[in-house]
């Protein structure tokens, strides 16, 4: 989908404005990292926090750049695919900054996935290199059989004698030798990224993404960093939040990053206040670990100071409060709309946040001036009680809320997001491999996010209600599976719950199905549910069926994936395996062609060793 709308700032200058501010900051990305290489040399890039490696920006251009001349010279060409399947994020970053020198696409897989899923994404992205870690060949190897061709692979910590495969295997030490990068690199409008999609309304589908959609995706986040910023970053490389909010942010802002293995909870604050970190992206699983923790006096005495939490967590204020947060980015996030809609929350405008000794990066006034100037909301952090918040528009996009027929809804009715680009590929290109989809979803020339919002009449901020997918029809009205798991999931004993339709016996409207997994493993009675939640809600709200499970199944970003739910709830096999009831004794599921996630997960092996930097 690349047609430009004007939007309601339009015309021809305005279009040229936003090309000249995404071209100022480099595009691609790579621009920015060269830039800062000259600009800054000895400043550190990257910091790998688990092997206490730094890299600086010198190091980091004549590294990538020597990955990409040999990417070239084994005949990797501009628009070529590369998977990475990696799980260090040292290496993983390196090689996108690479592949993306070298003109190619960076398809990177979660190291994580075996089977079916590791399967289909290599079937997907068609890569002619995948490079990957030794204690990922046990997964790639099993399913090399099942694959109609065996992609060329290189093991990026391989010392020694890699373990068997029957992979064509191009040496590590080939990439290290020194090269420089071909001379035709990317474009704006060149194709950057291949990512797939969560996956938890259905098979997650390979999103075909341009280095300008990159660009967007990262605006506000970098407008928010500067040079002296910390970027701390434990989120895998293969999500969008890791890659491209976390390393190339900190390339474009010409400031520090520091990479971790994962997200360890009790040694989150111990890291931050080593590395100085002042900002960070943290997920809403991540936020109520932390809270979690034992309570200190000086949780507050940090240098954290700008965060972006998504999506925005109901207890954000909390949060703050405690660990003396000044700023919380509160924004709409997708694969293919990137980030269309966002907004700032001043959580502590009485000035009770970072210690002013160890503030880093813009102060309380600058940071209200940049969104004054991109009309970015601030709102008060006792101004959003509850999650939802998404914010206003960003300048890139036209931002509608839409009704079946694709016609705007007054402000106050629920309907779905959708966007328009106002310049090429600012948002995702296709569906790789599924045409059906990719008309779908940019019927009419509107890229439909698949998610019910409303904008509000009084402030013009949008707040998502739900999954469009997941209203629920009862008495001729949509009710909001979302509404109905964030009152269950006030239950004490509930850990995850979901809630989903399915068409009532006899009448047009829906009976609420609710699945739930208890907290700790608690014994969980659905009679005794069905009493909580006929004293806790409303009747129109109150579950018909309850299943109690005892692990749901999630997507590799921990997204509960509801049409397994579904099917299950239905009666209908799961290639992916079974979902256990806790009161209930599992019937036997015919074993799949393909390995699953856990036989196909190698035992221990060595730890990683990250790529030096080419000298």
């Amino acid at each position: 989908m690349t047609t430009p709308s004007t939007g309601a700032n339009g015309g021809a200058a305005h279009l040229e404005t936003l090309a000249a501010e995404l071209a100022a900051d480099g595009e691609p990305v790579t621009q920015a990292l060269d830039a800062w290489s000259v600009r800054t040399p000895l400043r550190v890039f990257i910091h790998y926090g688990e092997h206490g490696l730094d890299l600086s920006y010198a190091e980091a251009r004549r590294a990538t750049d020597t990955i990409a001349g040999n990417l070239d010279a084994i005949g990797v060409r501009h628009g070529d695919r590369v998977a990475v399947h990696c799980r260090s994020p040292y290496a993983a970053a390196l090689w996108m900054f690479g592949i993306w020198k070298a003109g190619a696409v960076f398809c990177p897989i979660d190291p994580d996935l075996a089977g079916e899923a590791l399967y289909d994404q290599l079937v997907t992205a068609n890569p002619s290199l995948v490079v990957t870690e030794r204690m990922g060949l046990g997964a790639l190897e099993l399913v090399r059989p099942h694959l109609p061709y065996a992609p060329r692979i290189t093991v990026h910590d391989s010392v020694g004698v890699p373990p068997p495969h029957g992979f064509p295997e191009i040496p590590y030490a080939r990439f290290l030798a020194r090269a420089l990068p071909p001379q035709s690199g990317a474009g704006p409008d060149d194709v950057a990224a291949i990512l797939h999609t969560p996956g938890n309304t259905g098979r997650p589908k390979a999103a075909v993404l341009c280095h300008r959609w990159v660009a967007q995706y990262s605006f506000l986040l970098r407008r928010l960093t500067t040079p002296d910023d910390v970027v701390y970053n434990d989120l895998p490389l293969h999500t969008p939040m890791g890659a491209f909010a976390g390393v190339a942010r900190a390339a474009w802002t010409g400031s520090t990053v520091t990479l971790w293995d994962r997200f360890h909870p009790g040694e989150f604050w111990r890291r931050v206040t080593a590395t100085g970190a002042s900002t960070a992206v943290l997920t809403d699983v991540a936020v109520p670990w932390l809270m979690s923790t034992p309570e200190r006096p000086e949780d507050a005495d940090n240098p954290l100071a700008k965060v972006w939490l998504h999506p925005l967590p109901p207890i954000h204020a909390d949060f703050a409060r405690r660990f003396g947060i000044d700023f919380v980015v509160a924004a709409y996030a997708q694969i293919e709309s990137g980030v269309p809609v966002a907004a700032v929350v001043d959580e502590l405008p009485d000035g009770t946040g970072t210690p002013p000794a160890l503030r880093r990066g813009l102060n309380r006034e600058q940071v209200t001036r940049v969104c004054s100037h991109y009309r970015v909301p601030v709102v008060r952090g006792d101004a959003v009680p509850r999650k939802g918040i998404l914010g206003a528009p960003l300048p890139f996009l036209d931002v509608a809320v839409l009704d079946e027929h694709d016609r705007r809804v007054p402000d106050g009715t629920v309907g779905q997001l959708a966007v328009r680009p106002h310049l090429p590929g600012l948002v995702v290109q296709e569906y790789l491999g599924d045409p059906i989809s990719t008309a779908e979803s940019t019927r009419n020339l509107w890229l439909h996010t698949g998610d019910a919002v409303v904008r509000d009449a009084e402030d013009g901020l949008l707040r998502f209600v739900d999954r469009v997918q997941d209203r629920i029809r009862m008495r001729g009205e949509n009710i909001s599976a979302y509404h109905i798991e964030d009152l269950v999931n006030q239950h004490p004993d509930i850990a995850v719950c979901a809630v989903f339709g399915v068409p009532a016996p006899g009448r047009p409207d829906d009976e609420v199905v609710l699945y739930v997994e208890s907290d700790h493993g608690r014994l969980l009675d659905p009679a005794a549910l069905h009493g909580w939640c006929a004293q806790s809600l409303p009747p129109y709200m109150r579950p018909a069926h309850i299943r109690v499970v005892v692990h749901m199944p999630r997507t590799p970003n921990q997204r509960v994936e509801k049409h397994r739910l579904r099917r299950h709830f239905l009666g209908l096999p799961d290639p992916a395996g079974p979902i256990i009831e806790q009161h209930r004794i599992p019937t036997p599921i015919p074993r799949a062609a393909l390995p699953s996630a856990s036989s196909a997960r190698p035992g221990p092996g060595p730890a990683a060793l990250p790529p030096g930097p080419a000298r």
